[in-house]
């Protein structure tokens, strides 16, 4: 009986989401970086009658090739793929972009999300496989309208997004979304102007949210300026030294949470020098300095927030703006006061990671971004917090344990990112999307 009541549970909850999906009022969610999804709302569509026939040839010219790229495209949410591509590319950026690039594919995917859905209930064009029997549904049904096709939205945005961030990557980010287009095409789900629309929406929203940011990068010359003395970081080309001087988007600025100079770490260092690396330190010292893995891609296939569109995008443009706002405070306190590092601290001191990253220590921006996964990551998953709060500790102490920050920068670091990501979640509380249905919080 008990086991009987719980499948009924969870179908009714399961049903209502999934009817959750295409009654939740997205057009009215707060845009980042556009006025409302109302003011981009697309034209009609045209009769789709003429495109069933196109829709079922593709379906009956499908070959294996075809059929990999539908299920390729059709894994996660529409900026699935994407948010894993550019993940790859940023994190491992020497030009000071980056981290816009990151922010902008989450603001405008998000963006171009709410303006496709107050398009699609606009005019509520069925799928083709619900306006004619012969067309297959190869994938999940959405339950959404077909016009615009999200998952071409989202192309639109990350090919124009990466193409200006990264040009030598233009042809193959194009290339990437015309197979994203045309899988879906082939999968049943949409007809060949939904992709159309779709992807010029998207090319579109992240044009004006490139134009709208292009002075958020400092472009003010470093004056090649390095403090002397025993207590300052000592080295040559600094890497961002003007970082902290970006434009941010939810903070005032980047010293708004600036926290206080650091100490002579003297007892910092004697704690380094008494620590016994262990297994299981050195393991979790190379774990968190290699990219570990996508913790919240994982979470949104497991909470089924992937069939959600809309909320799927907001996590992520959450997350790409406190990234972004997280690491522009980080750089901020690292060059207001040059922070040494151990090893500079003590010359005969050898860290247990051999790299050491060429800026001040002082605070840990890896102790940085994990305070704000802990802290973002527990409001958008809250009966997970302990997973969380544990993956932060884990990846702030991962510093220490290779011997490259102290563990004073590591709890200022912590403290740093849990401020900007309750920032961030003040305004996430503010966006309209909590009053729909989130998947992740029931």
């Amino acid at each position: 009986m008990k086991t009987n009541v719980t499948v009924l549970l969870f179908f009714l909850l399961f049903h209502g989401l999934i009817q959750a999906q295409t009654e939740q009022p997205v057009g009215d969610w707060k845009p980042w970086f556009i006025k409302s999804g109302k003011t981009y709302r697309l034209p009609a569509p045209t009769s789709s009658k003429d495109e069933i026939a196109q829709v079922i040839a593709q379906q009956q010219t499908l070959d294996s090739a075809g059929w990999q790229q539908v299920l390729y495209w059709n894994a996660g949410a529409p900026n699935y793929r994407w948010q894993e591509m550019i993940n790859k590319i940023w994190i491992t950026d020497t030009a000071s972009t980056g981290v816009l690039a990151n922010l902008l594919l989450g603001t405008a995917i998000y963006d171009a999300m709410i303006v496709a859905w107050d398009t699609k209930y606009a005019y509520n064009r069925a799928r083709p496989y619900t306006a004619d029997n012969r067309v297959k549904a190869y994938v999940n049904k959405p339950q959404s309208p077909s016009y615009p096709c999200e998952h071409s939205v989202a192309a639109g945005v990350a090919a124009t997004i990466i193409g200006h961030f990264y040009p030598h990557l233009a042809d193959s980010v194009n290339k990437m979304a015309k197979e994203a287009i045309a899988s879906r095409v082939a999968a049943g789900v949409a007809y060949p102007s939904d992709t159309r629309a779709g992807y010029e929406l998207g090319k579109k929203i992240a044009e004006i949210e490139i134009a709208h940011t292009k002075d958020y990068i400092h472009k003010t010359a470093w004056d090649g300026k390095i403090p002397e003395g025993p207590t300052y970081w000592k080295g040559k080309n600094p890497m961002f030294p003007m970082a902290g001087r970006n434009k941010t988007v939810v903070l005032d600025s980047g010293n708004q949470y600036r926290p206080g100079p650091p100490p002579d770490f003297a007892k910092d260092m004697e704690e380094l020098r008494k620590f016994k690396p262990t297994f299981r330190s050195i393991s979790n010292a190379f774990y968190w300095a290699n990219s570990p893995e996508d913790i919240l891609s994982k979470k949104i296939f497991e909470y089924n927030i992937h069939l959600d569109p809309p909320q799927a995008a907001r996590l992520y443009a959450l997350s790409n703006v406190a990234i972004y706002d997280a690491f522009t405070a980080c750089w901020d306190a690292k060059y207001a006061y040059w922070g040494l590092r151990p090893n500079q601290y003590d010359t005969t001191f050898k860290p247990t990671l051999i790299f050491t990253p060429p800026f001040p220590g002082y605070p840990s921006g890896h102790a940085v971004i994990s305070g704000v996964n802990g802290e973002l990551f527990s409001y958008f998953f809250p009966a997970e917090r302990a997973l969380f709060q544990k993956r932060a500790k884990d990846g702030a102490e991962s510093r220490f344990q290779g011997g490259i920050h102290f563990r004073t920068d590591n709890e200022v670091g912590l403290e740093l990112g849990r401020k900007v990501a309750n920032a961030v979640i003040a305004r996430a509380k503010k966006d309209g999307a909590d009053d729909s249905v989130n998947w992740a919080r029931h």
